[in-house]
């Protein structure tokens, strides 16, 4: 095996160690977010997502997985991610700031009942901070993904939020268990409104 080989195998290695320790804390989160989710949904709501940079894309694949499928053939649910209308940023970061990116679209188009999905590795980004403190003053429960020590994300949560917090200091292994988490999402909501069978 070539150096480069053995690190591949590593990196597959703790990637695979971080899920497993991951698993073993957050399951009982993870479950109480997709029903939080469901609710919503059953309910007639929506969830917002946002992040920055590979949390963006977080929030954009967990929408689109929502909207169109995700393993279930079944009707489109709606999900709308904060991250993907330039002209919308680029407007309220020229305007106002930055930080207010997403949350000036959550009360736009935040409702109380909905679900914001809040995505940063650190929890300290503070415009995804602040997406939350304009959803909890809608009326929105928040379901945020976070790693290290949740930062001021996990603190500012209140009673009714839910945080799934991966148990890594590493920006990578976070950000690949948030991915693992957002299909567990997924997965979950089909199954409780569509009945999906379970995974192979």
């Amino acid at each position: 095996m070539t150096d480069h080989e053995q690190r591949v195998n590593q990196l597959f290695q703790q990637s695979i160690r971080a899920k497993q320790e991951a698993a073993e804390r957050l399951a009982p989160e993870i479950v109480r977010a997709a029903d939080c989710m469901r609710e919503a949904l059953s309910a007639g709501g929506k969830i917002l997502a946002c992040g920055n940079g590979g949390s963006a894309a977080d929030a954009q694949h967990f929408a689109s997985e929502l909207l169109n499928r995700f393993e279930l053939d079944r009707p489109g649910l709606p999900a709308v991610a904060l991250t993907t209308d330039s002209s919308t940023l680029t407007s309220v970061a020229n305007d106002d700031a930055f930080e207010a990116v997403f949350s000036r679209q959550v009360r736009a188009l935040g409702q109380a009942g909905d679900v914001l999905l809040a995505i940063s590795t650190s929890g300290g980004s503070p415009n995804v901070v602040a997406a939350h403190q304009a959803a909890a003053a809608r009326g929105l429960r928040t379901v945020a993904l976070t790693g290290r020590d949740g930062g001021g994300l996990g603190a500012a949560l209140g009673p009714a939020d839910v945080e799934i917090r991966v148990p890594s200091a590493a920006t990578a292994r976070i950000q690949e268990v948030h991915l693992l988490v957002i299909h567990c999402l997924c997965d979950l909501i089909d199954q409780g409104l569509f009945g999906a069978a379970a995974p192979r």
